[in-house]
């Protein structure tokens, strides 16, 4: 039997959701109204998936649901948030969450999201799945991954070569046949990609990549 204990700090949907599962063939074990009892509780009780509401009074879901994967390595956090909002949903996945259900799911469809949780799957909304395997590859990568390298235009990696060779945005606009003001521009938009803050960081960057070679 899989065990589960739901955090909310709504008492009628905290009890609603537990009498739900406990239905369907689920142990809960506790609730909890808040982040700090959420932790203290998952501590004793030891479930096997944690449902964590995200917004609890003046404490956060997602402070708990770090706590939690971080001091349980045996418990899952699957977020129940009213909110379906991606940067909600990519705070929690950092945090440790292993799924995120927006709460208009389905008792069913909570059900198999929970069963799904404790097998150990990645459940996701319907429409959050994509978002978050392409924004958490971006954001989160393992230390031996290195940074993720953004997308640049062909004009801008045209540009940036221009630049690593040593070329000023006069010199890379009589080159390419632009206007000054177009090179300058595409030297910015390569700044703010590359998260760099000047044209020697740049250069830096394009001659560490190999940009400097024909």
């Amino acid at each position: 039997m899989i065990s589960v204990m739901v955090v909310d700090d709504h008492p009628i949907w905290r009890d609603g959701v537990a009498r739900d599962l406990v239905e369907n063939g689920f142990e809960v074990r506790a609730t909890a109204p808040d982040a700090q009892a959420a932790v203290r509780i998952a501590g004793a009780v030891r479930p096997d998936v944690v449902l964590m509401d995200l917004v609890l009074g003046e404490s956060s879901g997602v402070d708990a649901t770090r706590e939690i994967t971080n001091a349980l390595p045996g418990t899952r956090v699957l977020v129940l948030s009213a909110s379906g909002e991606h940067g909600d949903v990519l705070e929690a996945v950092k945090a440790g969450a292993s799924g995120y259900l927006v709460k208009s799911a389905s008792v069913a469809e909570l059900v198999d999201a929970v069963r799904r949780t404790a097998a150990g799957d990645p459940v996701f909304t319907p429409g959050l799945a994509g978002m978050v395997l392409g924004e958490y590859r971006r954001m989160v990568q393992s230390p031996d991954d290195g940074p993720a390298v953004p997308r640049l235009t062909e004009r801008e990696t045209e540009v940036l070569r221009l630049v690593a060779k040593g070329l000023t945005a006069r010199q890379i606009a009589e080159r390419l046949v632009l206007s000054h003001r177009t090179i300058e521009n595409h030297v910015q938009s390569t700044l703010r990609k590359l998260q760099l803050h000047n044209r020697v960081e740049l250069a830096r960057y394009a001659i560490e990549h190999g940009l400097d070679q024909d």
